[in-house]
């Protein structure tokens, strides 16, 4: 929540236009082809399978999925697709105006992959945006776009659970999320100028290097699986 509230605030101007846009298209006095009406039902279509998958396996993800040793899996798996996707998509030329409904759908499931502890949702939707074509920076904008109606969802959805025991208490789970926010819109601010001059690279040597330290953790005892 914290951190998808810092993406509204960044991207209000472009939020707020796909919004108008969006209302208009309802309306009939914006034409539908209009990229930014566009983008409203390709972020809501994309936003279809996490919510969806999320449901019908929320037993799963929230029980037997939190295995650690999935969760390395994971770190080290969407590492690697990660660095194929980036060294695909060096050149890649497709910006987010050129978005179509097949992408959107395809995008949405890779989103929907997160579900899993330790598949990055941002590492997958980019790295499903980078192997249809589009530039790094076109990919990133439209995971965090499509992160909002399936974060924020989820956020309220699990607003039930706070409270119910020590380690999910009301204070510590605000303080949390304050933090987020202030973390999340340097994060996001950095990240955008970073990929205009740089590959992923930094991101897949983090991911491998958690999976190999959570692996030692478990067959060292510190941490069970």
């Amino acid at each position: 929540m914290g951190t998808e509230t810092a993406v509204l605030v960044y991207f209000r101007k472009d939020i707020w236009r796909i919004i108008v846009a969006w209302i208009g298209s309802l309306t009939g006095k914006v034409e539908r082809s209009d990229p930014d009406a566009r983008m409203g039902w390709l972020v809501i279509v994309g936003s279809i399978p996490i919510v969806v998958l999320g449901l019908l396996f929320q037993d799963a993800i929230d029980t037997s999925l939190r295995n650690l040793w999935i969760t390395v899996a994971m770190l080290a798996g969407v590492g690697i697709v990660l660095l194929v996707a980036d060294r695909i998509g060096a050149r890649n030329t497709k910006e987010l105006r050129e978005l179509t409904w097949r992408d959107g759908i395809v995008l949405g499931l890779a989103q929907a992959a997160a579900l899993i502890p330790g598949v990055s949702r941002s590492g997958a939707t980019i790295s499903a945006g980078l192997f249809l074509g589009y530039n790094r920076e076109a990919a990133t904008r439209y995971a965090f776009l499509l992160a909002i109606p399936a974060v924020f969802g989820s956020g309220l959805y699990k607003l039930k659970d706070i409270g119910g025991d020590a380690s999910a208490a009301w204070g510590p789970t605000i303080l949390a999320t304050v933090l987020a926010f202030v973390v999340g819109y340097a994060v996001i601010a950095w990240l955008l100028r970073y990929i205009s001059t740089h590959n992923f690279t930094v991101f897949v040597w983090y991911r491998l290097g958690l999976a190999a330290v959570v692996a030692v953790l478990i067959m060292t005892g510190v941490l069970a699986a």
